[in-house]
């Protein structure tokens, strides 16, 4: 016997939990599939282990934010955006907080909370959960949705199928890629998938010696180049590994790295890292001439360490070709200016990202040609919606790409819930 639904929804991340609950809060008998034996996995570890669960920036910054086709985010964020967001968990009483930056959090610091409220609001709605049930594709008939079919051979019909099923990054999560050939088996165009906010890899030889592991900085400003062209500039903290880069400031350059080397697998990328963002060249080079006439016998390297740490100095004044010992009575006028302009522009040669595995997100998916922006509707197939981070948008870090998730969310299961209900999908 094979079970009839208004509206199934594939996934129990961010975007199928927000899917499943405005689905069944707007009228739709909702029934909630997940693969695994755990509901929103993913959005237990995110923000650290605290769940960002929104950005509370203006739209149009949202926006910027959104690398990933943010523009076709327009219409779903206006439906229901961070001031939605951050209202739909204070009227499920949790109390957030908004720090730096934007991020909005729960006042419990704990994901749990947030996780545990949407599935207690899945339950109060009265929204049916099916767990530890992959599902083997879509079941479609005369260019219309007719349900799902279930690896275990089990058929559920619905009116409307919502697939929530994430990207392929974090697979640990459940999120590997399995709605691709489903909606490349209906005409739908994937977007290969690819690595973004990743840590990114670096073939120079201060990070294959490991002379700067595990070294933090704050607040620098890094530009990303291909030859002379800049890419992007994002400020931020950054910290070296044994690799190449990660922190921050990696994640959000990782996007514009995927995507040259995607157009262009021999693209030559330079991260230039500015070291004193917040002081111009000519004022570092008049605190060098300072310091020349107040304490000239004082080494280069003294002087310096009040600023970078001992093990930075010594890589700046190598690239330099200053020796650290050498008084600061003896620094030329040449040679500040070429050691200011390595503070100020200090590369690092950037080979590539760590791999799809290794990501927080996934950039590439269902293409958002083939999606209505307003509905989260296929266009290929009646009755199939899309949502989260199964569609090629992806965000940065930040409370951005949960803003994206439950924003989609939302979306496609209101209108899932719509479509349901309208005359031509009444099943005989």
């Amino acid at each position: 016997m094979s079970t009839r639904y208004d509206v199934i929804v594939i996934g129990g991340g961010p975007s199928g939990l927000m899917a499943a609950i405005t689905a069944q809060n707007a009228g739709a008998r909702t029934l909630l599939v997940e693969k695994g034996h755990k509901l929103g996995r993913k959005l237990a570890i995110s923000g650290g282990g605290r769940c960002n669960v929104t950005n509370a920036k203006p739209l149009d910054e949202l926006i910027k934010n959104i690398p990933g086709n943010g523009r076709f985010m327009y219409s779903a964020l206006s439906q229901f955006g961070n001031r939605e967001i951050i209202q739909f968990f204070e009227n499920l009483g949790i109390a957030l907080k908004e720090e730096d930056r934007g991020r909005v959090f729960p006042r419990s610091n704990k994901a749990s909370t947030v996780v545990k409220a949407l599935i207690d609001q899945l339950l109060t709605a009265g929204v049916e959960i099916l767990q530890d049930s992959p599902v083997k594709g879509l079941r479609v008939q005369d260019g219309r949705i007719d349900g799902i079919e279930l690896v275990s051979g089990s058929v559920l019909l619905a009116k409307a199928v919502v697939v929530a099923t994430g990207g392929a990054s974090v697979p640990a999560t459940g999120s590997t890629g399995d709605a691709y050939p489903w909606a490349r088996a209906l005409g739908h165009h994937i977007v290969d998938p690819y690595p973004t906010e990743v840590p990114l890899t670096s073939n120079a030889p201060i990070i294959t010696q490991r002379r700067l592991q595990g070294l933090s900085l704050q607040n620098v400003t890094v530009r990303l180049t291909d030859h002379r062209k800049t890419l992007t500039t994002e400020s931020g903290d950054l910290l070296f590994s044994h690799f190449g880069l990660t922190g921050p400031v990696a994640l959000r350059l990782s996007h514009y790295v995927s995507t040259a080397l995607r157009h262009n697998p021999h693209a030559a990328l330079t991260a230039w890292i500015d070291l004193a963002p917040y002081e111009l060249a000519n004022s570092l080079m008049t605190a060098f001439y300072q310091a020349r006439n107040q304490v000239p016998k004082r080494q280069v390297k003294t002087i310096m360490n009040q600023s970078w740490p001992e093990r930075l100095t010594e890589v700046l004044l190598e690239s330099a070709e200053i020796s650290s010992s050498l008084p600061v009575a003896q620094l030329s006028n040449a040679q500040i200016h070429t050691l200011v302009q390595t503070i100020k522009n200090f590369p690092i040669t950037i080979t590539g990202t760590l791999p799809l595995e290794k990501a927080t997100v996934t950039g590439g998916g269902v293409s958002i040609k083939d999606i209505d922006p307003r509905t989260m509707a296929s266009k290929r197939c009646r009755g199939l919606y899309f949502a989260g981070e199964v569609i090629d948008v992806h965000a940065h870090t930040g409370g951005y790409n949960i803003t994206v998730a439950f924003s989609t969310g939302y979306v496609a299961g209101q209108h899932a819930a719509l479509f349901a209900h309208s005359r031509d999908t009444v099943l005989s």
